[in-house]
C-alpha cells in the first residue's frame, strides 16, 4: 500500500487535486482529534433521543481520524471517501436538531442553516475522491 503523498501527481483522474486531498485528510483528522480534546462541546449538540452521547462523540471522532488517514492511501481512498459521505449524512440529525432546538438560540439561525448546507458541500468534496 503506497501513500499517495509519495507521488508528485497533481491530479487523480477526474477527482480533486493532491492539495485538496491533503486538506480534506487534515480536516477530518483534526476534527476527529477535537472530539477527544473537547468532548463536552460535541456531547451538547447530540440530540437527546440518541443514547450514549459521549460514546457517539468518541466513535465519530475515531471514524473521522481513520477515514482522514485512509484518504492518504490510494488503494483505499475511494472507500474512505464513501465512508466520509456516509458519515456526513449520519451527522444530519445533529444539524437538524441544532436548527430546531431552543438550546442553540444564541447561534444565529443563518449560521445553523449554513452548517446544514455546508454538509452538502463536504459530501461533494468527498465525492471527488471516489
Amino acid at each position: 500500500m503506497t501513500l499517495s503523498f509519495i507521488y508528485l501527481e497533481m491530479q487523480y483522474g477526474d477527482g480533486g487535486s493532491i492539495a485538496s486531498l491533503y486538506v480534506m485528510a487534515g480536516v477530518y483528522i483534526m476534527a476527529g482529534l477535537a472530539h477527544f480534546i473537547k468532548p463536552a462541546f460535541y456531547t451538547r449538540i447530540i440530540p437527546p433521543y440518541l443514547p450514549y452521547a459521549l460514546v457517539l462523540v468518541y466513535v465519530s471522532g475515531v471514524a473521522e481520524i481513520i477515514l482522514g488517514v485512509c484518504l492518504l492511501f490510494s488503494t483505499i481512498r475511494s472507500i474512505a471517501a464513501w465512508g466520509i459521505m456516509i458519515m456526513l449524512i449520519a451527522f444530519l440529525p445533529v444539524h437538524l436538531y441544532m436548527i430546531r432546538s431552543d438550546r442553540f438560540k444564541k447561534i444565529p439561525s443563518w449560521v445553523l442553516w449554513a452548517r446544514l448546507f455546508l454538509q452538502a458541500g463536504l459530501i461533494y468534496w468527498a465525492y471527488q475522491f471516489v
